[in-house]
């Protein structure tokens, strides 16, 4: 398949599965299958992480502006009394917070993940395993409503979560969607907190796989990179804006049945070919 439609189909893939709650990282292995290896190559992941990146860093501009500002006034006027910063400059400490556990879980097993469970038997596993915390979430009582709501705690319980989501077929946005669910807030919220505290984890893969360019011996076809960027970034941003209006009125159901029905559909196919 020449190389710049294989980067608009996997950039579309990308920004799809990324933001909706049914998993890149399981999507893409899966697209391997159906579009050769060299979908799983270095210019295709650097492009595919750099389009997200700029998706989820563009789309909340604003907020970011906001929460680092305001975390620097409060920082240098408050220093650790924490009790005494504002509620922008809480909320950035909390996403740090919640970035933590996914740090210390990609350091300990990350390569261990990538090596041994990119496997498309679990991915389907995974994703219909996973589709069970959503649907949970889906019949959780509303208790807290507005992200000023977020608290520490709540931030490390969600951030726990989303290092679950190294796992392929897993889906950061769902996890971590399903356990703000579960600790009383309302979808727009958790979706909201979902996508900021993404950021970092989003940002540290870009990086890595930046840096695996720079030392490895691969070489990078920059056009198809750029390509994948800009399809990943462009699309990535329409689907956080869908999602965002979307889970005003809409609920999570549809995508409980997706992972079923996929992880079902890539058992199937297993099974099949095994016999």
């Amino acid at each position: 398949m020449d190389d710049y439609l294989r980067a608009l189909l996997l950039g579309l893939l990308q920004a799809l599965s990324e933001f909706l709650p049914i998993s890149s990282s399981g999507h893409l292995l899966l697209a391997g299958t159906v579009l050769g290896d060299d979908a799983q190559s270095l210019t295709f992941d650097v492009g595919l992480h750099a389009g997200t990146t700029a998706a989820v860093l563009v789309y909340f501009w604003r907020d970011w502006r906001t929460i680092l500002g305001a975390v620097a006034r409060d920082g240098v006027r408050h220093r650790a009394r924490v009790r005494r910063w504002g509620s922008a400059s809480r909320l950035g400490l909390w996403i740090a917070l919640g970035t933590l556990p996914a740090v210390v879980v990609g350091l300990l097993a990350g390569d261990t993940i990538e090596a041994e469970l990119r496997q498309a038997w679990l991915v389907a596993v995974l994703l219909i395993g996973f589709a069970v915390p959503l649907a949970a979430g889906e019949r959780a009582t509303v208790r807290r409503s507005g992200i000023e709501q977020v608290g520490a705690g709540h931030a490390l319980a969600i951030g726990a979560a989303q290092a679950v989501a190294l796992l392929p077929g897993v889906s950061r946005s769902g996890i971590t969607i399903s356990a703000a669910r579960r600790l009383g807030f309302d979808r727009a919220t958790a979706t909201r907190f979902s996508f900021l505290l993404s950021a970092p984890a989003i940002v540290a893969a870009a990086t890595l796989s930046f840096a695996d360019v720079l030392l490895g011996d691969e070489v990078v076809a920059w056009g198809p990179l750029l390509a994948g960027a800009v399809v990943s970034a462009v699309a990535g941003g329409a689907v956080i804006h869908w999602l965002l209006r979307y889970v005003r009125t809409g609920t999570l159901w549809p995508f409980v049945w997706y992972r079923i029905a996929l992880g079902l559909a890539v058992l199937t196919i297993a099974a099949v070919r095994v016999t």
